[in-house]
């Protein structure tokens, strides 16, 4: 099936380009989202009379979205998920909740703006496509955590693995702290008796060598 397309499409062409698309493709997507016209001559006619408009809504658009996308690129937002010690999430993170986080902070991102390889299923840091404009894209990062305590943690380049064998250090180092008191109090009480003994008179003995108590 032939259509014109209404604007720049990833791995088709630009705006005003009359290409060859699956049916399946051009009825789902590029005509319903107003991308593209059955190339027809009517259209194709339209098209050319409305092009100069087009155009000119186009640029004003791509200065929006490039505007918007020099404020957006390379920013940090938090989801906070439940997830597993091994860093596996009870669930995903989904281009909702990227549009959501990003949203929340005072950027306009819609979800249908937001490009994932996949679903995001551990805890760690993420980078995200977004696309703000058929030529602009923005990359923002999902710090996907178990609280705001992690992310911050994530966010200063430390990974789930090596928070959990940090926290694991830092159990061995207290249970060895403790096995060091007991020995110390052990060999405190050892030191104590000695003394005792020592300062303890000896036991009276008679002609024979026996203490009162053997006889």
């Amino acid at each position: 099936m032939q259509v014109i397309l209404l604007e720049r499409v990833a791995k088709l062409g630009q705006m005003g380009d009359v290409v060859d698309v699956k049916p399946g493709f051009a009825r789902n997507f590029l005509l319903p989202q107003k991308k593209a016209l059955s190339a027809s001559e009517v259209n194709i006619a339209q098209f050319e009379a409305q092009k100069a408009q087009l155009e000119a809504n186009n640029l004003e658009t791509k200065k929006e979205a490039d505007a918007l996308a020099e404020k957006l690129n390379g920013q940090q937002f938090i989801v906070i998920r439940q997830a597993s010690d091994a860093g596996s999430l009870y669930g995903s993170v989904t281009t909702r909740d990227a549009a959501e986080a990003a949203t929340e902070a005072g950027f306009t991102v819609d979800r249908k703006q937001v490009a994932l390889t996949g679903p995001i299923k551990e805890l760690g840091l993420h980078d995200v496509l977004v696309n703000l404009h058929p030529e602009v894209d923005a990359t923002i990062q999902l710090n996907v955590a178990r609280s705001q305590e992690e992310a911050e943690l994530q966010a200063s380049g430390k990974t789930i693995q090596e928070l959990a064998a940090e926290e694991e250090e830092a159990a061995d180092f207290e249970i060895a702290e403790l096995f060091d008191d007991i020995g110390s109090a052990a060999s405190d009480d050892a030191d104590l008796a000695e003394a005792v003994e020592d300062v303890l008179p000896e036991e009276p003995t008679d002609d024979a060598g026996t203490t009162d108590e053997d006889s």
